[in-house]
């Protein structure tokens, strides 16, 4: 692809530039305490701000608020952002994710409802998918949804790694409708009032001493009725690809590696009159260096593909390891090299070091992101399937027979 911007592209990053000059000084620190109230309606206010410009839902079409602009466009917020340390949405799982599935599954009724308040900041969105046994096997998903008899919808589970969780006003749940099909097959896309009866949500406290993502138990949460199914009552493994592969697209996205980079780590080490001649650490910072830019180009190969119209992947998983892993060994490295300096919490490098290695589990473990590019890029033969066809009632007791035996 042609990395220079086109004429219009040009002009658009200036517009977009300019905007965020004008409005850096209001805007909240690009990093804070999820916790903090006074924090995250800064961060709402801000994406308000953001969207009354039309920065947010960039590819989002317009007749649903978005400015119906192509990805390319997306990429130069996020660089401009980037490049004035300035905050994006708070609210990107809603924006990146539930918004379009929405847009692609829900009723005219839903989009309504729902699309211009998640634009604007005014209710964020989580996604309540993984479950303690149904991470990299999203379709294990034990969570049931009943029908009552006054055609609400009751479900009772538990959630976890739900980014966003303690202060989201909805969430997209993905739970079991039917266990006596396939466990593919008897799945449904509820949308649940984050504030309902028998929602609790906890967080989950990190190394870095944050509770990011959070655990959230469903207690016979009622959540209504079929108005709050996404994509059609056992459809709900269908949907959830659809949010799978926004998250792909939002890989894409990232061109930049997601923020990390050679250039940001070079100057650090640099400053160490030691590390400049040590052939180790030479080597090693050569190593993560080549890695970030290749990531940095199997980006752009991905907007390439998405400025064609197509989607991105299994193979987009990749970049996501690298990434984390290239990351993960500059931090190594910057430790090693500045010593206990780099872990000083008013520094630059502690919360990197302590936040990188939880993102190895987002998004799905190293090992089944490559089995699945193994499986569906390079075409090696898949992992043994026993449950294939099998109603999902039918596996439980098994392994419950298992477990007793």
């Amino acid at each position: 692809m042609d990395l220079d911007d086109s004429p219009e592209q040009a002009q658009y990053r200036a517009t977009v530039r300019s905007w965020i000059e004008q409005h850096r000084s209001s805007a909240p620190p690009a990093r804070g305490d999820a916790e903090d109230a006074a924090y995250i309606e800064r961060r709402r206010t801000w994406q308000r701000e953001m969207a009354e410009e039309g920065l947010v839902g960039v590819t989002w079409p317009k007749e649903f608020g978005g400015q119906g602009r192509g990805p390319l466009e997306q990429v130069i917020v996020n660089q401009e952002l980037n490049a004035a340390d300035a905050p994006g949405v708070i609210d990107v799982i809603g924006i990146g994710l539930m918004g379009p599935c929405i847009i692609a599954h829900g009723s005219e009724e839903q989009k309504s409802r729902y699309l211009a308040p998640m634009l604007h900041a005014d209710e964020v969105w989580c996604q309540l998918f993984s479950e303690p046994g149904a991470g990299s096997d999203l379709a294990a998903v034990q969570t049931r949804a009943v029908k009552q008899e006054d055609g609400n919808w009751a479900l009772t589970g538990q959630k976890v790694w739900t980014t966003n969780a303690q202060f989201s006003a909805y969430g997209m749940c993905l739970a079991r409708t039917d266990a006596d099909v396939p466990k593919h097959k008897g799945l449904t896309m509820f949308i649940v009032p984050m504030d309902a009866e028998g929602v609790s949500t906890h967080g989950l406290r990190q190394v870095s001493g944050e509770a990011e993502f959070n655990e959230v138990f469903l207690d016979g949460v009622v959540v209504g009725g079929d108005e709050m199914v996404v994509g059609g009552v056992g459809n709900g493994w269908m949907t959830a690809l659809t949010v799978l592969m926004f998250e792909r697209v939002m890989i894409g996205l990232s061109a930049e590696g997601f923020g990390y980079s050679a250039d940001r780590f070079a100057p650090a080490l640099a400053a160490v009159p030691h590390a400049r001649t040590d052939k180790e650490v030479r080597k090693r910072f050569g190593q993560l260096s080549a890695e970030l830019l290749a990531i940095r180009f199997a980006g752009f190969r991905a907007l390439s593909a998405l400025e064609n119209g197509q989607i991105p992947g299994p193979e987009a998983g990749l970049s996501k390891i690298t990434t984390v892993n290239a990351a993960i060994a500059a931090g190594e490295l910057l430790a090693d090299v500045l010593g206990p300096d780099a872990l000083d919490e008013s520094g630059e490098w502690a919360y990197m070091i302590s936040f990188l290695p939880g993102l190895k589990s987002a998004g799905g473990t190293e090992a089944i992101l490559r089995n699945t590019v193994g499986e569906r890029v390079l075409g090696l033969p898949p992992e043994p399937r026993l449950d294939k066809g099998i109603p999902f009632a039918e596996l439980r007791a098994k392994e419950k027979q298992a477990v007793a035996s």
